[in-house]
C-alpha cells in the first residue's frame, strides 16, 4: 500500500494571539508538484480530560457555558496544560479547579489531535477513579462550572441523545469504555 508523502513545511508566519491559541499563517510545498500553498493552524497547548470516577460508579461531571456553542454543555472537567506542567497534573489540577474533587492518581487512557487538518496539539484523556469532594470549586473569572454526578450506565443514552456531544469528551467516554 502507498501512502501520502509528507508536504514540505516554509517558515510560518504568526497573525494572531488569541491568548488560548495562536493562528499562523504556514505555507507548505507539495511533495508531487514543488507548489507552494498556504494553509492556516492553531497552535494551542496540549489539553486535558478526566473521567473523574466516584466510589459508587457516578462520574462527576459538569454544567458550564461554552461560547463556541452559545450554550450550556455536559462534559467531563478538563483544560489546558499550563507551561512546564505534565498531562497527569494538570488533569488533577483541572479536576479540583472545576469541581472540588480529588481521587487516586490519573491513569492515562489516551491522547489525540482535536482536529489535525488545523490544530497541532494533543488533548491527553485521563481516568481518577475513588474521587470525592475535598474542596470548594475555585472557577477562573470566565467560566462558571456545576457539578453533576451521572450514573456510568446513564452515559450510553446521554451520548445517543446528544445530550453530550463535545467531540473530545466522546472520544474520552470511549476510551473509558474501552478500559472497562
Amino acid at each position: 500500500m502507498t501512502r501520502p508523502k509528507a508536504w514540505i513545511h516554509e517558515e510560518p508566519e504568526n497573525l494572531h494571539d488569541c491568548r488560548v491559541f495562536r493562528l499562523a499563517r504556514a505555507p507548505a510545498r507539495s511533495p508531487h508538484s514543488g507548489e507552494s500553498h498556504t494553509f492556516y493552524r492553531i497552535d494551542a497547548e496540549d489539553w486535558v480530560n478526566v473521567v473523574p470516577v466516584t466510589e459508587a460508579g457516578e462520574i462527576v461531571m459538569v454544567r458550564q457555558y461554552r461560547h463556541g456553542a452559545r450554550a450550556v454543555t455536559l462534559e467531563i472537567p478538563g483544560g489546558m496544560v499550563d507551561p512546564g506542567e505534565n498531562p497527569a497534573a494538570a488533569a488533577a489540577r483541572e479536576l479540583l479547579e472545576e469541581t472540588g474533587y480529588a481521587g487516586a492518581s490519573p491513569e492515562p487512557l489516551g491522547a489525540a489531535n482535536p482536529n489535525p487538518a488545523v490544530f497541532g496539539n494533543r488533548c491527553h484523556t485521563f481516568v481518577m477513579r475513588g474521587v470525592k469532594p475535598v474542596a470548594a470549586i475555585r472557577n477562573s473569572a470566565t467560566e462558571e462550572t456545576v457539578v453533576e454526578l451521572i450514573p456510568a450506565e446513564d452515559l450510553p443514552r446521554l451520548l445517543a441523545d446528544g445530550a453530550i456531544d463535545h467531540a473530545l469528551v466522546v472520544a474520552a467516554l470511549y476510551w473509558y469504555a474501552l478500559a472497562g
